[in-house]
C-alpha cells in the first residue's frame, strides 16, 4: 500500500487557520442566527473556512502574486455571488442586504487568516458583529420613534 506522505506539521499549520477563520465566523453567525436570517450558525463559519482553505492552496500551489490575485478575485466573487441569493426584493421592499454583506465580509475573514493577518481577521469579526447588533437596535428605536 502506498504511503500518504503526511506532513503533520502542514496539518498542523492548516489546522490553526481554518479553526481562526470557523471562531472569527461564529460571532457574526450567531447574530444573524438569533435574528433568524436565512444564513447563520452553518452558512457564516461555512464560507470563512472555504474562503480560508481556497487561499491556503491558492497561495501555497502557485508561485506568482498576479496568480494569487487571480484566486482571491475568484473568491471574492463567489462569495459575492452567495451573498446576493440572501438578497430578497418583494413589492417594492429589499431585505438580506445585511446578510449579504455579513457573508462578504466573512470572506475576507478567512482570507485574513490564510494570508496570516489575524489582526484584520479579528478586527473585521468584532466590528460586522457590533454593527449587527447595535445597527439592529439604533433601527429598531428609529422605527418606532416615527
Amino acid at each position: 500500500m502506498p504511503e500518504l506522505g503526511i506532513d503533520w506539521g502542514q496539518i498542523w499549520f492548516n489546522l490553526w487557520h481554518l479553526g481562526l477563520a470557523y471562531i472569527f465566523a461564529l460571532p457574526i453567525a450567531m447574530d444573524r442566527e438569533a435574528s433568524s436570517r436565512s444564513a447563520g450558525l452553518r452558512t457564516f463559519p461555512l464560507v470563512a473556512i472555504a474562503a480560508c482553505g481556497y487561499t491556503l492552496v491558492g497561495f501555497s500551489i502557485l508561485g506568482t502574486t498576479d496568480a494569487e490575485a487571480r484566486v482571491l478575485q475568484g473568491i471574492i466573487t463567489g462569495i459575492g455571488f452567495i451573498g446576493g441569493g440572501a438578497i430578497l426584493k418583494s413589492k417594492g421592499s429589499v431585505s438580506g442586504t445585511a446578510t449579504a454583506a455579513s457573508i462578504w465580509t466573512t470572506g475576507l475573514v478567512g482570507i485574513a487568516v490564510a494570508a496570516g493577518r489575524f489582526e484584520i481577521a479579528l478586527l473585521l469579526s468584532l466590528m460586522t458583529f457590533a454593527t449587527l447588533r447595535i445597527g439592529h437596535q439604533i433601527k429598531t428605536n428609529l422605527s418606532e420613534s416615527d
